[in-house]
């Protein structure tokens, strides 16, 4: 069974199955023609014999003539952090904005990315190859000096 409501700025589904156990989706979204949050269609799934969450996905956009911003959260956001920090130096007054993002590809490898308002972007992989003893390789791109050559390190870090 599946309803339906859609109005101008407000849009919601939401369907049971008809079964002695029931998976109840769930997908809605709000917002404006700048800004809007919600989760994606359908992608909302509540198992009733588990009482689990078998998918949440949800995010939330940002859009203005010159910037569209986006944030997503997908399958929980069980592997995946995402951040963003804005800083506003007083004296100076210049702001910067710095988005990052952490996935761990399996419990022993991360990836994890940073890019700053200033062309700045920041990778880096981390391994654990044995317990509590890392190797990493990161680096630093900058867009605005292409002409430069990129940064690139390596690190193992060993503790007994």
């Amino acid at each position: 069974m599946e309803l339906q409501y859609l109005h101008p700025h407000v849009g919601i589904c939401t369907s049971v199955g008809l079964t002695a156990n029931p998976v109840v989706n769930f997908s809605g979204v709000i917002g404006t023609s700048v800004l809007a949050l919600g989760t994606d269609v359908c992608q909302v799934s509540f198992d009733t014999e588990s009482g689990n969450f078998k998918h949440f996905n949800t995010g939330v956009s940002f859009t203005k003539d010159d910037l569209i911003a986006a944030l997503t959260l997908n399958d929980k956001g069980e592997n995946t952090v995402v951040g963003a920090e804005v800083n506003h130096n007083l004296k100076s007054q210049v702001i910067s904005i710095t988005v990052g993002a952490q996935h761990s590809l399996d419990p022993l490898t991360t990836v994890k990315a940073r890019v700053k308002n200033a062309g700045i972007a920041n990778p880096l992989i981390q391994h654990e190859w044995r317990p509590k003893s890392f190797i990493t390789i990161f680096g630093e791109v900058d867009s605005r000096g292409i002409e430069k050559s990129a940064k690139v390190g390596f690190t193992i870090a060993l503790k007994p």
